[in-house]
């Protein structure tokens, strides 16, 4: 039976439309708003995208035309999975952000393509999504056992404990890699080591450094889908913390900035403005001046070389590298060396 191989735990809140039951009894539930908004300059969490809608908009924009990063890695994994999978040997897959599991599909025909029951572990912030991708997994995969985690990357990983088989596989796609600021990526990256034992692998998807030219397009598509999702953000806050931002008086604003090297997505307040947002029973206001900005999402572009060296400072060197013709995109495996505590 399908519910005997299909499991779903909410490790915190999920973002999305029944607040009441999903909301986390936490005191510090929208501090991260709160501190974002109080900075100079003002920002917002990415991880408030993801309400039902947002989850839906992304999937759109990763089919846009301007947007390569999706099709491209999908492109890399069809060329690299049965490799991938001879290397490994892996009889679990941790999967952090699985979304709609399109490109996962892919993984899983090569690394479950075996009599014995496939252990996948998939998590993302969006509940909605995780269930409707989750069942259908377990319908088209009859040696799947799925035990879905809806919580943060960080809960995640601080959860999972003891594989569920004798080799796990943690992967993350999508560069997603690219949201985090240098202290999130240490901590990221040192939580992923802590989760592997010797000999265990961890895949990412990564985007490489190129012109603005190639970049800015994808971020700034003509159908406006990105723009909708960055906007998408003001009410997905004014549900969850009673607000009263009003989308149509800010803009999306998308550039690379070439001294970071990385995309970066804002809000820019069209005038002279108040916002008000509850947070644990208490208003808050803040105030916005004509083209102030609220920074909204990073997406870093690497250098190999140098993500080697970070991967390297924690125990997870580079074992292959797969790229496309262009180079534009890369699916790195790395490889635990020890354990970290």
């Amino acid at each position: 039976m399908i519910s005997d191989r299909l499991r779903l735990k909410y490790l915190a809140g999920d973002l999305e439309s029944n607040l009441e039951q999903a909301k986390p009894q936490t005191s510090d539930l929208g501090l991260d708003v709160l501190t974002g908004l109080s900075a100079s300059p003002k920002t917002l969490p990415a991880r408030y995208f993801y309400d039902q809608r947002g989850s839906q908009l992304f999937e759109q924009i990763c089919t846009l035309p301007e947007y390569y990063p999706t099709r491209t890695e999908a492109e890399i994994l069809r060329s690299c999975a049965r490799e991938i999978a001879e290397i490994t040997q892996a009889t679990e897959l941790v999967e952090l952000g699985s979304g709609s599991s399109v490109k996962t599909r892919i993984l899983l025909d090569a690394l479950s393509d075996r009599p014995q029951p496939f252990y996948y572990l998939p998590s993302d912030i969006s509940g909605t999504i995780l269930a409707e991708s989750a069942l259908a997994l377990v319908q088209d995969y009859p040696n799947l056992k799925l035990d879905g985690w809806v919580g943060s990357y960080e809960q995640v990983l601080a959860q999972l404990g003891r594989t569920l088989s004798d080799r796990r596989l943690i992967c993350f796609l999508g560069s997603t890699l690219g949201n985090f600021a240098d202290h999130e990526l240490d901590l990221f990256l040192t939580q992923v080591a802590g989760a592997l034992h010797p000999g265990e692998f961890f895949l990412i998807g990564i985007d490489l450094q190129k012109s603005a030219q190639m970049l800015e397009p994808a971020y700034n598509d003509a159908q406006g889908v990105t723009a909708a999702f960055n906007l998408n953000m003001l009410l997905h806050l004014n549900q969850r913390f009673a607000g009263d931002f009003q989308p149509d008086q800010f803009s999306h604003l998308a550039f690379y900035n070439l001294a970071a090297a990385q995309i970066e997505m804002h809000l820019r307040s069209l005038v002279d403005q108040t916002v008000t947002l509850k947070l644990n029973g208490q208003a808050y206001s803040f105030n916005f001046i004509e083209g102030e900005t609220i920074q909204t999402e990073i997406s870093r572009k690497f250098d190999l070389d140098h993500l080697g060296q970070l991967l390297a400072e924690k125990h997870l060197p580079i074992r292959q590298i797969w790229t496309d013709p262009h180079n534009w995109f890369a699916v790195v495996l790395t490889q635990a060396s020890r354990t970290v505590v």
